[in-house]
């Protein structure tokens, strides 16, 4: 099971397919109940899940990424029982966005029941709950009859995992089992929307855009980094599993914002910049970038195609795996794109980038 004081424990893996589903989600429910971890795809990108009623379950996830004490988590839930179990004076409103979006990604901070331990909650009254749209995890909760507490399924503050592979490399020895369901379709987390306060505040942007959540209950605000939020007071420490750094490569990012010719000119720039201080550079850009680079046949010391500047949810679904990538390459920094298209999931991949950069500015 978990390790305890240091020492690695047996992490089983299993590749699941239509043949084995029921044996391996069987298997896995069992070491849910039982107080272990296991990890698992979601639509958004792969969990870390154990029973998130039990405390000594939960204290296990944050032993396995190193996560800082206090970080809160959010709850994956299989029905409306279960949010009416873990959560209390849940508003109207917030059933709408339910009706609308879930299966789907979208967190849901809600106030919590005394149910929910402090050590899942943050020590918060509230409680971020979602139910994913991907039938491994739903069939996981179902199965072992818990709510699962679920942070994304990497080492605290580094790129989330969007394949298995990137979970085996980050906790193997750490957790109890890992469910290999392929690729994670979307590739970023999820909307966070805190409704215990008016109007509603959107924590991190994802799939479910702002406009969309509009459509349903009216108007809501934005509190997350680099958003035109008018008052980000005490929004952080709401922030389901926000509280602290994320998405960050041990080597140094620097973030390229601005209309396309002006983001590839600055690209040559900081290439030229950088090697002539000696120092590695990796690229992490648009296909247009690509191009402009390929015409004036310069080129970086690696590089990492993302897609097209107009089609943002490709990139989005590369994004952890580009930083991954470049990140294992021994370079001095990575420079990323960040002339990509808003609209879609361009908001949530432009607020990754934010969060991955050590430097960014707009030119």
């Amino acid at each position: 099971m978990q390790a305890e004081n240091g020492n690695r424990v047996k992490t089983l893996v299993f590749r699941v397919s239509k043949e084995n589903f029921d044996s391996v989600l069987d298997r896995a429910a069992e070491i849910i109940k039982s107080g272990g971890t296991v990890a698992f795809p979601t639509e958004t990108v792969y969990g870390l899940g154990a029973n998130g009623l039990n405390p000594g379950a939960v204290l296990k996830i944050f032993e396995a990424k190193e996560r800082p004490p206090g970080n809160p988590l959010s709850l994956l839930v299989h029905s409306r029982e279960d949010v009416k179990r873990v959560a209390k004076n849940v508003p109207e409103t917030a059933f709408r966005l339910m009706d609308a979006f879930w299966p789907g990604p979208l967190t849901i901070i809600l106030e919590k029941n005394n149910i929910v331990p402090d050590i899942t909650s943050g020590n918060l009254q509230s409680i971020g709950v979602r139910m994913p749209d991907h039938r491994i995890p739903l069939e996981l909760i179902k199965r072992a009859g818990i709510p699962l507490a679920a942070p994304s399924a990497n080492l605290s503050g580094k790129p989330s995992p969007s394949l298995a592979a990137h979970v085996i490399s980050d906790l193997t020895g750490r957790i109890d089992a890992i469910l290999d369901g392929g690729k994670a379709d979307i590739g970023l987390e999820s909307t966070v929307i805190d409704m215990t306060v008016e109007p509603p505040v959107v924590l991190r942007p994802g799939a479910v855009s702002t406009e969309a959540l509009e459509s349903i209950i009216g108007k809501v605000r934005s509190g997350y980094k680099g958003s035109q939020a008018k008052d980000e007071t005490d929004l952080s420490e709401k922030k389901a599993g926000q509280k602290y750094g994320h998405y960050t490569p041990d080597t140094e990012v620097v973030l390229v914002e601005g209309e396309g010719k002006l983001v590839s000119d600055e690209f040559v720039k900081l290439l030229g910049k950088y090697r002539s201080e000696g120092q590695k550079v990796g690229f992490l850009l648009s296909e247009e970038t690509a191009a402009f680079f390929a015409l004036r046949k310069l080129s970086p010391d690696e590089c990492f195609l993302l897609g097209s500047r107009e089609d943002p949810g490709v990139a989005a679904g590369k994004l952890f795996e580009g930083l991954r990538k470049l990140d294992r390459k021994g370079l001095d920094v990575i420079v990323a794109d960040g002339s990509f298209n808003r609209s879609g999931l361009g908001e949530a991949l432009i607020n990754r980038l934010r969060e991955a950069s050590s430097t960014s500015f707009v030119v």
